[in-house]
């Protein structure tokens, strides 16, 4: 994927018989999804068009350019819809969009590098950095928080992560 497109949100599927597509934003403000122009899929294929038409459980009733049918809304459910990165809004030095994380080589505070962010995710209860490295079994998922991860050096393709003690007195 480009590094000028950002995913923010999916369609989940068709919502009623008129044509309308379940969309799930991944905006820090939901309804902004709308703002962002025409939304592309990953390849930068198709293009659609949004109009938020109401809120629904799991994100929003929206009209898709091109979408006229429920079967042709059932038919993309899973394409990530995603803007492009210079119509997002600027954001503060302490804050990342999660597209700008993912890749970034991952070093613990002694310089060694445990591997690389694979994705992140957010469950509610805040962001966690998945890491996956040839040391790491499967990934380790670590908070992302300032006392956690201290260092996001986009310019230099790292963070710094602070690793709480692992070795558990029993």
């Amino acid at each position: 994927m480009s590094n000028h497109l950002v995913c923010v949100g999916a369609v989940t599927g068709s919502f009623g018989v008129r044509g309308e597509a379940r969309v799930k934003s991944f905006c820090a403000e939901p309804s902004a999804i709308a703002n962002y122009g025409p939304l592309t899929s990953e390849d930068g294929a198709t293009a659609y068009t949004i109009t938020l038409i109401r809120p629904v459980k799991g994100g929003f009733a929206a009209r898709l350019g091109g979408i006229k049918t429920k079967e042709q809304a059932d038919d993309i459910k899973g394409v990530r819809l995603y803007a492009p990165r210079d119509a997002l809004p600027k954001l503060p030095d302490d804050e990342f969009y999660h597209a700008d994380l993912i890749g970034l080589e991952v070093f613990d505070t002694g310089g060694n590098k445990l591997g690389r962010i694979n994705a992140v995710h957010d469950h509610g209860g805040g962001d966690l950095l998945e890491i996956i490295g040839p040391n790491i079994n499967g990934a380790q998922l670590v908070s992302f928080t300032g006392a956690t991860v201290p260092t996001v050096d986009i310019a230099a393709n790292r963070v710094i992560v602070d690793l709480p003690d692992q070795s558990a007195d029993d």
